[in-house]
């Protein structure tokens, strides 16, 4: 049997406490109970002290002298560019290096059914605590991180309307917190002129970080310039069974073959 290690790969939360990045190590654990007979490990894009390159050396090692089989999972939302470049890159260097290792770089994590179900626990969660308002005047707007990828923000888009399509909530919009427009003020200022009696902000996140925190503030300064308007934030999506049920599926599809990364490079770069 082949020896495997799965790697998974975080963007990398910049926020003082390093609480977003210790909450995708309780993530990993939470997984790694699922799975026992792999080794399970984390490094991160940017803002952490494990980043890619040394976490796939690491991963190697782990494998040891006979090689193995390295299964890349990046634990990213949307295809923009760390999914389409930075991670193939850094891999096609590592694969160059360790010829002896079968690398795999499975696909990000995608619009899927299962961060619509988290998505939606996370509204219902808020409705519940605002004592159920009528859904159909409560707005709810899908805040993203925001990116120059147009592919990327259209996913942010598109999950925005499944939640439109799956709820009773007839106001759903998208909206970015950085990089791209609309912002949330726009998008909150759009929903107080259609009428919105309460407004849900409904983080499109996986862990808390320095946007998150901002995203509380703006939040607060919002709830002041519209008092007459109910405006609250959701939690993100967090350590949700839905994701750890998503993470499942990449790992199978990434093993099998089924379902790789189409941004890999499998072809091992020259050595001058």
């Amino acid at each position: 049997m082949t020896k495997e290690v799965v790697l998974l790969v975080a963007h990398g939360a910049r926020d003082p406490g390093n609480e977003g990045n210790r909450e995708v190590e309780e993530l990993a654990g939470l997984w790694q109970a699922r799975h026992s007979g792999v080794p399970v490990r984390v490094c991160w894009i940017e803002h952490a002290p494990v980043l890619l390159p040394q976490g796939l050396e690491q991963a190697v090692a782990e494998l040891g002298d006979g090689g193995g089989r390295l299964l890349v999972l990046p634990l990213v939302l949307n295809a923009a560019s760390h999914v389409k470049h930075d991670i193939p890159q850094a891999i096609a260097s590592a694969r160059a290096h360790h010829p002896s290792v079968e690398f795999r770089y499975g696909c990000h994590l995608g619009t899927t059914d299962q961060l619509l179900k988290a998505l939606r626990y996370r509204l219902h969660q808020t409705m519940v605590g605002l004592a159920m308002p009528d859904p159909r005047t409560t707005g709810v707007v899908v805040l993203a991180r925001g990116a120059s990828d147009i592919e990327a923000t259209g996913e942010v888009a598109k999950m925005a309307h499944w939640i439109y399509e799956t709820t009773h909530h007839e106001l759903v919009l998208p909206a970015f917190t950085d990089v791209c427009f609309p912002r949330l003020e726009q998008v909150v200022q759009r929903l107080d002129l259609l009428g919105a009696s309460q407004m849900i902000v409904l983080p499109y996140y996986l862990f808390t970080g320095r946007l998150i925190k901002r995203i509380e503030r703006q939040v607060e300064r919002l709830t002041k310039q519209y008092p007459n308007r109910v405006i609250v934030q959701a939690d993100y999506i967090g350590a949700h069974e839905q994701l750890l049920d998503l993470l499942d599926l990449r790992l199978r599809q990434c093993r099998e073959g089924s379902l790789l990364s189409p941004y890999d490079n499998p072809v091992p770069l020259q050595s001058n």
